[in-house]
């Protein structure tokens, strides 16, 4: 995100890529976002990283990620648990998830990630802590080289 006209040392966050929404269970948030809602299903994945089962909805130029639990202790199993069902996380896409995380924590923001780690659609991704960014959970995303993630 430098040119010879600007140059930005600073690594950016670039778009919003999604919204994640935890849900208790895929096919009832399926329902809800496929035919009541009338959302185009872009993708559907297991994330064994994670311990989640995804589906992606086309949200009008963002994604929607429905985040379904496949083990009660992982992440999103103890989000739904504690909190019930809701918005999980944002996710920012960036050029560079390992310089963006070095630029934060450089900076004492509190992540959740030392190094980046795989998520759905191939891509690398890192957190940070919602006590380091007001309160939300914010997601680092890094396409994969070539464009292999869901595109939207």
């Amino acid at each position: 995100m430098t040119s010879p006209a600007n140059p930005d040392p600073l690594p950016h966050l670039g778009p919003v890529d999604h919204i994640g929404i935890a849900v208790r269970d895929l096919e009832e948030g399926k329902r809800l976002y496929g035919e009541v809602f009338g959302l185009k299903l872009r993708f559907e994945e297991e994330v064994p990283t994670e311990r989640v089962r995804v589906a992606g909805y086309e949200g009008g130029g963002l994604m929607i990620e429905l985040l379904a639990s496949t083990d009660p202790d992982g992440p999103i199993g103890r989000f739904v648990a504690k909190r019930g069902p809701g918005i999980h996380h944002v996710c920012y896409r960036v050029d560079d998830v390992a310089a963006v995380l070095a630029h934060l924590k450089a900076q004492g923001i509190v992540t959740l990630d030392d190094a980046p780690r795989p998520g759905a659609g191939g891509c690398q991704v890192a957190f940070v802590h919602p006590k380091s960014a007001g309160g939300v959970l914010v997601e680092l995303s890094q396409p994969p080289a070539g464009g292999a993630r869901h595109e939207h």
